[in-house]
């Protein structure tokens, strides 16, 4: 029935006036559908009259008909909307090989038929027993691929000799003797090698995943640290400017303070020599009249009464700075100020390098050439203050040889007392490369400064603890350590080995040394601590450890 309806011709079942597909289906006399809102809004806009007539048709009904909704055909049309509901195929989808007319949506395509199925036309396959046994895959364009070219059959049979499919026929021409197996077999092998990849895939996903959540974690770390230098900064600086400005504030004040007190000093001066002035003044002038009198007596009896003057104090403005200037309270000032841009100015270059160090958060790739390596290279020398009795230091200490007599060394507290091992003077941060020449047997390694330097193999020996990273290396074998754990290496011995430290990355990777550069093993951790390079000399004297003296590259 559902097929039948499928069938329907929808343009059959559609408004005359509108053209969609019936709503509320009604049939006049004349026999012809219409939606019965169309056909009302039609008659409405006639003339009025006594007479109404088809659209279509333009039959004439004496009486207006009347208007009933046809349940029937209100039916078909449910039914063809549902029918329609269905997913036809259209460009690029699997049609069903057995509809006719429109062609719905294949559900199934059979390998054994070759066909593709609607979920009707399927059913089949579900119910009758022979076709039970047909091997049904989701609908695909692609069985045509499955039948062979040449003989125009299904290709059952895996070519492994020419790796391809091909029909039985096949294997009688084109592929005879070849090494062939069923298509099933070579997929379950194959498939259990998918299996192995995916994994390995999803494990790689789990992986990149938990570095991106740790590369976000980093980045939220670096973000809030940035935030936070930049307050903490704003806010020094600010205490700095706040600093200045209140004493220049002080100095200021000193100097207000300073020309007020001599200028009421040189004030209260003037008025004194302006009164010594007024009476010098009026003195002069009596005695001008008393000397231009012409009456002797006069002169005689009233000279006495003019007291002789006195000698002169020092005068006042003698007391007073003979240069009343300021300039040294700016020279004074023009020195603070050059100091201060002398510090702020190599404080600034410590600030910048402190920048500078922290780097990008992403760990950078390694080198993939010796010469590009050397770009990291750092010259490192061994501290003797470090160095056990039974080492001896030589070539600007920057080889250790193992001695049959312990040598005598003043008492330090860095001096490694137990076993046979030396540390670096430098701490190593960022990227580095530094290369040994070793004989005999060497343990090369980096450590923590605060590694143990007397007690058990457990407490302070390069690679037995939790401190330090080693590399043993000796005659035919490398054996990586680190806190007790041991993993012997297999690989081509040579003389000399490299070490690539990235402290930010936590990265930690030695290297064979010859014409090439062969990985011995990479280690992925987080460094907490700058890292000392060192050497253990456990047996063999006369073994010998090395740092090589290389040339840096240009960066």
């Amino acid at each position: 029935m559902a097929q039948q309806v499928i069938q329907l011709d929808g343009e059959k079942l559609s408004c005359l006036i509108c053209l969609d597909l019936l709503k509320d289906p009604v049939t006049i006399p004349c026999g012809h559908n219409y939606c019965m809102s169309c056909i009302k809004k039609c008659w409405a806009e006639e003339n009025e009259g006594i007479t109404h007539s088809c659209p279509h048709c333009r039959q004439s009904f004496t009486q207006r008909p009347a208007l009933v909704k046809s349940t029937i055909l209100a039916e078909l049309v449910e039914e063809l909307k549902k029918a329609a509901d269905h997913s036809y195929a259209g460009p690029g989808d699997v049609a069903c090989d057995f509809c006719t007319g429109m062609k719905l949506k294949a559900f199934k395509s059979c390998l054994v038929c070759m066909a593709s199925y609607c979920e009707q036309h399927l059913q089949p396959h579900y119910d009758v027993a022979p076709l039970k046994k047909h091997k049904l895959a989701e609908a695909t364009l692609q069985l045509q691929e499955n039948i062979c070219s040449i003989h125009n059959e299904v290709m059952k049979i895996f070519c492994r000799t020419d790796q391809q499919c091909i029909c039985y026929l096949c294997t009688m021409d084109d592929h005879k003797g070849h090494d062939t197996v069923s298509a099933a077999a070579e997929r379950a092998e194959r498939q259990t090698a998918l299996g192995m990849s995916l994994q390995k895939v999803r494990l790689r996903i789990g992986d990149r995943e938990k570095e991106v959540k740790e590369l976000q974690r980093r980045v939220e770390a670096i973000n809030l640290s940035a935030d936070e230098a930049v307050r903490d900064s704003e806010k020094l600086f600010t205490e700095l400017i706040r600093l200045i400005e209140k004493r220049s504030s002080d100095v200021k004040q000193q100097i207000r303070y300073q020309q007020k007190t001599v200028v009421r000093r040189a004030q209260e001066l003037k008025e004194k020599l302006q009164q010594e002035i007024t009476e010098l003044q009026r003195r002069g002038t009596e005695l001008e009249k008393l000397s231009s009198t012409e009456d002797h007596l006069h002169f005689l009896n009233n000279y006495p009464s003019l007291s002789p003057l006195s000698e002169p104090d020092d005068l006042p403005i003698t007391k007073f700075p003979p240069l009343c200037s300021f300039k040294g309270v700016t020279a004074a000032v023009s020195e603070a100020r050059d100091k201060l841009q002398a510090v702020l100015s190599e404080e600034s270059a410590e600030i910048s390098l402190a920048v500078a160090e922290v780097r990008v958060l992403l760990p950078q790739a390694e080198p993939t050439s010796r010469a590009e390596y050397l770009k990291y290279f750092r010259q490192i020398t061994l501290d003797p203050n470090t160095v056990n009795a039974s080492l001896s230091l030589c070539d600007g200490n920057r080889k250790a040889t193992l001695m049959e007599k312990e040598r005598v060394y003043s008492a330090h507290p860095d001096r490694f007392l137990t076993w046979s091992q030396v540390l670096s003077r430098e701490g190593l941060t960022g990227r580095c490369y530094w290369e040994v020449k070793w004989s005999e047997r060497v343990i090369a390694a980096v450590a923590y400064k605060d590694i143990n330097r007397t007690g058990t193999r457990a407490e302070c020996v390069f690679g037995f603890n939790d401190k330090s990273w080693s590399l043993d290396c000796c005659s035919g074998t490398y054996i990586f350590r680190h806190n007790s754990i041991e993993m012997p290496i297999s690989a081509p011995q040579t003389s000399t080995i490299g070490v690539y430290l990235d402290h930010q990355a936590g990265t930690l990777s030695f290297y064979s040394i010859s014409e090439t550069m062969t990985l011995l093993h990479r280690v992925q951790t987080t460094f907490t601590q700058p890292l000392y390079p060192g050497f253990w000399l456990p047996s063999f004297v006369g073994a010998t450890a090395e740092l090589c003296e290389l040339k840096q590259t240009t960066v």
